[in-house]
C-alpha cells in the first residue's frame, strides 16, 4: 500500500501510522517515504543555522539531475528507480521553455515533456523534487532553454527586465505555474524547493531581474523555499535578497573557497552543492570528457564532510534528442553532439557506472535504513544491419514542401514567415537566388552553410570561412546554400546574437543579391510526411546530394534499446519511425546514436538518413555505444 493512499486514510489510523513511522526516524536522513503522510504541512523545507529542516527535523539533501526532455517517456520509472537505489531523497530537473511553448501562447505538456507526470512519478517512487524552471536554464540546450522566437524582436534583451522579455516570461510563468503550484510539498506535493532563473550572477545584465523572477514566481503561487545557483564566475553577483545561495562546482579545490565565499555572502545558512558535476558534456570535434569514479567519490565525501548538502550533475544525463543541443561560443563556436552521457552516475542508456556502485555504497553508509536493490539493467540488442534501398534528392524533394518565402533580401530563420508566425526554430533553411557572374560570394552564416552552383557542392561558409569563390559560369545559375543551425549557445554574454541562418546581406563581389527563394526545412515529424511513397526512388549508383535514404530496421524478436553506427556516412540526422534521434558527424567525437527499444516495433521500423556529403552502404545497429577517444577533465 503506497503511503500516498494512506494520506486519504481515517484519522486515528493515520496517527496511530505516523506514531510508529515517525519513531524510526534518523536523524540526518528523512525522506519522502517518511512525510508523505503528515497531514498538516505547515513549514516546508527551511534553512536554519547550519541545517535544512524538513518540519521539524533536520534534513540532509542528496540529489541526482534527471532532465524528462532527455529521457524517453517509457525509461522515466526505471532512472528515477536507479536514482533511488543509489541512496538519493531529491530529484532535480529544469524546465524548458522553447520546448513547453514552441509557439507563442502554444503550450505542450504532453508525452515526453508532461511534467506533471515526472513529479507525480518521483513521488510515487518515493523522491522529492526540486525544481529549477528558469525561464533561462542553460542545460546545454538550445539557446538555454529559451524559444528562439523572443529573437524576432530586433532589440531583444533576453534574461533582463526589457518588456518584450518579462512579458514573454510572464505568459510562460502564468501557464506554467498554474501546473506546478498544485505539486509544492505544503499543497501535499513533492516538490520541497525551486530555484530561482539560474547561474544569473555569470550573467548580471540588468540588477532588478532576479528581484523580478522571484516575485513572479511567489506572485503566482510558489512558497517553497527559493534557491539560487551560481558557479565561482558568478556567485558574488547571484545573490538575491531572501533566496538561499547555492554553489556550482567539480573540484575538491573550488569547494573551500566557495563554502568560504557563502559564508561571507549569507552567514550562518545551510550550505548546498547545487550542481556537483560527475562528468562533462561533449562538443563535436573534441574528445569524449570523463571524469574517474575515484575522484568523485573523494569529492562528494568532501561535500559532504563540510557539512553540506549536494545534487550530482548530472545523475542521468540522456539525450539530445533532435535538434535540441546548446552550444559554446568564447574563441570559437563549438556545438555540442547529440549524446548528453556526460559521463555521469547513469549511461546514456540509463546502465550503471563504476560511479554508481562507489556512490550506492556511500550514500547507503550515511542511511538509516537498507537501500533497494538497483533493478535490473534493460536489454540491448544488435540488429541486422540496414541497407537503404529508397532515395529522394533534396532538390526533387523540394516539390513538396511547398510554395517557397519569396523575399528580396535574405530572411534568418527567427523572422521566417512559418509556423504561424513564429519563425523557425531548429533543422536547416536553404536559400536560393540567381546570379550571373563568378567571384567572390560572402556572408555571414549561422551556423554552417553548403554553397551550391544549381546542384554542384562547392564548399562551406562557416565561423571560419566567410567567403569562397564562385566558378566561372555562363547565363543565368542558380546559387543555393543550405544552413544548418548547429545549436544557439546555451551559456555566455552573447546570447542576444543567436540568430540562425542567413544575417544580413549576401554579397557576390560586394554586391548585394536579391529576390531569394527560401525553403524552411526545419524536419519536424510532419516534414517527414509531405513525402508519399511516389516521391522515392531506388538508390541510384552515384546519388545527388543532399539526399534523404529509407529503409527499414527489422527487429527481432522483439524491441531492445540498440545503438545505430554511420560508417562510410559523413554528416546529417536519422529518423526512426517519426523520431529525429539527432545528429552524427564524422568528425566525432560521438561514432553512435542511442536508439531507446520504447521507440521501436517488433518487426518493421522505418529509417530515413538525411545525409548532406557521402552516405555509407549501410546503417550498422551495436548493442555497445562509441562515445569517442576518452580525455580525462582536469
Amino acid at each position: 500500500m503506497s503511503t500516498w493512499s494512506l494520506r486519504r486514510r481515517p484519522g486515528r489510523t493515520l496517527g496511530l501510522l505516523l506514531l510508529v513511522v515517525l519513531s524510526f526516524l534518523v536523524l540526518r536522513r528523512l525522506d519522502w517515504s517518511t512525510l508523505m503522510g503528515l497531514q498538516h504541512r505547515r513549514l516546508g523545507l527551511q534553512a536554519k543555522g547550519q541545517n535544512f529542516m524538513l518540519e521539524d527535523t533536520t534534513f540532509w539533501i542528496f540529489g541526482g539531475s534527471i532532465h524528462y526532455f532527455r529521457v524517453p517517456r517509457d525509461y522515466w520509472r526505471d532512472r528515477l528507480l536507479k536514482m533511488k537505489a543509489c541512496g538519493l531523497n531529491t530529484l532535480t530537473t529544469y524546465v524548458p521553455w522553447n520546448l513547453h511553448e514552441p509557439e507563442r501562447g502554444k503550450f505542450d505538456f504532453s508525452g515526453n515533456l508532461d511534467l506533471e507526470a515526472f513529479v507525480r512519478l518521483a513521488a510515487e517512487i518515493g523522491l522529492w523534487v526540486i525544481l529549477r524552471p528558469g525561464p533561462y536554464i542553460c542545460a546545454e540546450i538550445d539557446l538555454g532553454g529559451l524559444p528562439s522566437w523572443l529573437l524576432q524582436d530586433p532589440g531583444m534583451k533576453l534574461r533582463t527586465t526589457y518588456q518584450g522579455f518579462t512579458e514573454a516570461v510572464d505568459l510562460y510563468f502564468d501557464h506554467l505555474m498554474s501546473r506546478v503550484v498544485p505539486l509544492q510539498y505544503k499543497h501535499g506535493g513533492p516538490i520541497i524547493a525551486v530555484q530561482v532563473e539560474n547561474e544569473y550572477g555569470s550573467y548580471n545584465r540588468d540588477p532588478a531581474y532576479m528581484p523580478y523572477i522571484k516575485k513572479a514566481l511567489e506572485d503566482r503561487g510558489i512558497i517553497e523555499l527559493l534557491l539560487t545557483s551560481d558557479n565561482k564566475d558568478g556567485l558574488q553577483k547571484g545573490v538575491v535578497h531572501g533566496v538561499l545561495a547555492t554553489i556550482n562546482l567539480q573540484s575538491q579545490q573550488e569547494l573551500q573557497s566557495l563554502t568560504t565565499s557563502l559564508l561571507s555572502i549569507q552567514g550562518n545558512q545551510p550550505k548546498m552543492v547545487m550542481e556537483y558535476w560527475t562528468g562533462w558534456f561533449d562538443s563535436w570535434g573534441s574528445p569524449h570528457n570523463i571524469l574517474d569514479s575515484s575522484e568523485v567519490l573523494e569529492t562528494v565525501s568532501a561535500i559532504t564532510n563540510a557539512g553540506a548538502s549536494i545534487n550530482l550533475y548530472m545523475f542521468h544525463g540522456g539525450t539530445n534528442f533532435g535538434f535540441i543541443n546548446g552550444a559554446m561560443h568564447f574563441n570559437e563556436y563549438k556545438s555540442d553532439v547529440t549524446s548528453y552521457d556526460y559521463d555521469a552516475v547513469l549511461t546514456e542508456a540509463g546502465d550503471y557506472t563504476a560511479k554508481y556502485g562507489k556512490l550506492r555504497d556511500f550514500f547507503g553508509s550515511l542511511s538509516g535504513t537498507p537501500l533497494s536493490p538497483p533493478p535490473d539493467l534493460l536489454p540491448k540488442m544488435a540488429y541486422e544491419p540496414m541497407e537503404p534501398f529508397l532515395y529522394l534528392s533534396l532538390w526533387d524533394a523540394l516539390k513538396y514542401m511547398g510554395k517557397p518565402i519569396k523575399s528580396e533580401k535574405p530572411i534568418n530563420m527567427e523572422n521566417l514567415p512559418v509556423n504561424n508566425g513564429n519563425g523557425q526554430a531548429f533543422g536547416y533553411t536553404l536559400y536560393e537566388t540567381t546570379i550571373t557572374s563568378s567571384g567572390i560570394l560572402r556572408g555571414c552564416v549561422r551556423d554552417r552553410g553548403q554553397v551550391f552552383v544549381n546542384t554542384v557542392s562547392i564548399g562551406f561558409l562557416d565561423y571560419k570561412t566567410t567567403e569562397i569563390v564562385i566558378p566561372l559560369i555562363q547565363g543565368y545559375t542558380v546559387l543555393r546554400i543550405l544552413v544548418e543551425n548547429r545549436g544557439r549557445v546555451n551559456y555566455g554574454n552573447n546570447i542576444d546574437d543567436q540568430r540562425k541562418g542567413l544575417i544580413g546581406n549576401l554579397f557576390l563581389n560586394n554586391f548585394p543579391l536579391k529576390n531569394f527563394k527560401i525553403y524552411s526545412l526545419d524536419m519536424k515529424k510532419s516534414f517527414f510526411q509531405r513525402f508519399g511513397t511516389d516521391a522515392w526512388s531506388t538508390v541510384p549508383e552515384a546519388p545527388t546530394f543532399p539526399a534523404f535514404f529509407l529503409g527499414s530496421l527489422s527487429v527481432v524478436p522483439s524491441p531492445s534499446d540498440t545503438f545505430l553506427k554511420l560508417e562510410g556516412w559523413e554528416k546529417g540526422v536519422v529518423v526512426v519511425n517519426g523520431q529525429i534521434l539527432g545528429r552524427y558527424w564524422n568528425i566525432g567525437p560521438q561514432e553512435t546514436l542511442y536508439l531507446p527499444g520504447a521507440w521501436l516495433n517488433s518487426g518493421a521500423n522505418q529509417v530515413i538518413v538525411f545525409e548532406e556529403t557521402v552516405a555509407g552502404p549501410m546503417v550498422q545497429s551495436t548493442d555497445t555505444p562509441h562515445l569517442g577517444r576518452n580525455q580525462y577533465i582536469h
